[in-house]
């Protein structure tokens, strides 16, 4: 297993959080921040990101494909492709837009059928479709089934990276990310360690 060699990127899961929460953290000078609905993202970031373009919005929670042509206006990260339909609505509109967000594939680690993601038999097939459609595909994002061990499935997640090639990976929360971190976790997503519990 392959080390990687620089240290992870750090999500603010910012989510639920209202911008006066959030300041300190941006001004302090962090720059990456994790949202989970994209109406919630727009009227929050918006206006911030224009005068402040160094900020990098991540889109962690499911992407509806009624919901692509306003996400991509916003996030620079789409964490959670998950199916052939939305690859295409994507490509559609970063056509139209002309920007291209760096995506990550949503993989169903765990074979969970409540869960969205690509099925590991299916991921070879589905990034060749998504590099055939022009979208840019870094790497691949998991969330463990809740109530294992995440370990296992960390250590599967970086296997296929290093089957794909890729070097970013999207996985770790505020209870497993040093587990995360020894299974060459690229992007932390850390919520609850920074902004406290959500009370919604």
């Amino acid at each position: 297993m392959k080390l990687i060699d620089r240290s992870p990127k750090i999500i603010a899961v910012s989510k639920t959080f209202k911008l006066e929460h959030i300041n300190p953290l941006i001004d302090y000078g962090h720059i990456d921040f994790g949202e989970n609905k994209v109406q919630e993202a727009i009227e929050k970031w918006t206006d911030i990101k224009k005068i402040k373009s160094n900020l990098k919005i991540h889109l962690l929670g499911r992407l509806q494909t009624n919901k692509v042509k306003h996400a991509i206006k916003l996030f620079d990260f789409i964490h959670s492709l998950d199916s052939k339909k939305l690859a295409i609505k994507i490509s559609e509109e970063q056509k139209k837009q002309n920007v291209k967000p760096k995506i990550f594939i949503q993989i169903n680690i765990g074979d969970e059928f409540q869960k969205g993601g690509i099925k590991i038999n299916e991921l070879n097939e589905f990034y060749k479709y998504c590099i055939e459609i022009n979208l840019d595909i870094i790497g691949t994002m998991c969330l463990p089934p809740i109530n294992h061990e995440p370990e296992k499935y960390f250590l599967k997640m970086n296997t296929l990276n290093d089957e794909l090639g890729f070097k970013e990976t999207s996985m770790g929360m505020s209870s497993d990310y040093l587990e995360a971190i020894k299974h060459n976790a690229t992007y932390l997503r850390i919520g609850t360690s920074i902004f406290g519990e959500r009370t919604i």
